[in-house]
């Protein structure tokens, strides 16, 4: 009698260099205690931190951004995306490659100063020391890079003052196409704002209108705010 030996080989599977920097990536962020809207370090940091070739680094990055785990922006840096991952969806991405920035901006003033006209009414008293919050430190920025930073916590925290998950979900779509268009056109000729920037004090006068119940007053200021940044962008929309 012959008898035949089945002999079963199991072949594990090739780590890659972009297995493994993207698993040291994934630990980085976790164990970093980064939430959404949080900044990563710049390229240079991070290779140093994880021990990577730029090229790894990169790939990694690019596989986090395309699950939505990340978002890019020319000039600013590489954030945390929002835990739905929405960033990533394709919808939106096809949405930002097809709107210019004036029909960006004019997005902005048909939602943003409804969403401050509500915070007004429904904003609480938390909500509205967020906004004061982010704003001191809009102010203490070091450099522009970090004053947009807080520029974008303070337009959310206003959708999150007007208590209602629409619209700050709502705010969050027209932010992540906002976020994907690059409007590198301003020359900047300080290294950080100046004590005189105009949206401290647009930022502000939209916190009092809000702090004081005041729907109407807030609208104004929120589109008088997003009206001057477009003028500061390209003509006035």
């Amino acid at each position: 009698m012959i008898y035949q030996l089945e002999v079963k080989v199991l072949i594990k599977p090739v780590q890659t260099d972009r297995d493994t920097a993207l698993a040291a990536l994934r630990t980085f962020i976790t164990q970093g205690g980064y939430t959404p809207g949080d900044r990563l370090p710049s390229e240079r940091d991070l290779i140093e931190s994880l021990s990577m070739s730029r090229a790894t680094l990169r790939k990694a990055l690019d596989a986090l951004e395309r699950e939505g785990v990340l978002w890019r922006h020319v000039g600013k840096g590489t954030f945390i995306a929002e835990a739905d991952g929405k960033i990533g969806d394709r919808a939106l991405n096809e949405i930002s490659h097809q709107l210019t920035p004036i029909k960006m901006m004019r997005a902005r003033l048909a939602i943003e100063p409804a969403i401050a006209r509500e915070a007004a009414i429904n904003a609480s008293g938390e909500a509205i020391v967020r906004m004061k919050l982010i704003q001191e430190r809009a102010r203490a920025a070091d450099s522009w890079d970090e004053y947009e930073v807080q520029d974008d916590n303070f337009h959310r925290a206003v959708a999150q003052a007007s208590d209602n998950i629409l619209l700050v979900a709502l705010f969050d779509e027209l932010n992540s196409v906002r976020r994907s268009i690059a409007l590198n056109i301003v020359v900047r000729g300080t290294d950080r704002p100046p004590d005189g920037h105009r949206s401290f004090e647009q930022h502000e006068e939209i916190i009092r209108a809000i702090d004081q119940r005041e729907p109407a007053a807030a609208y104004e200021a929120m589109r008088t705010h997003i009206k001057s940044v477009s003028a500061r962008l390209f003509e006035d929309v």
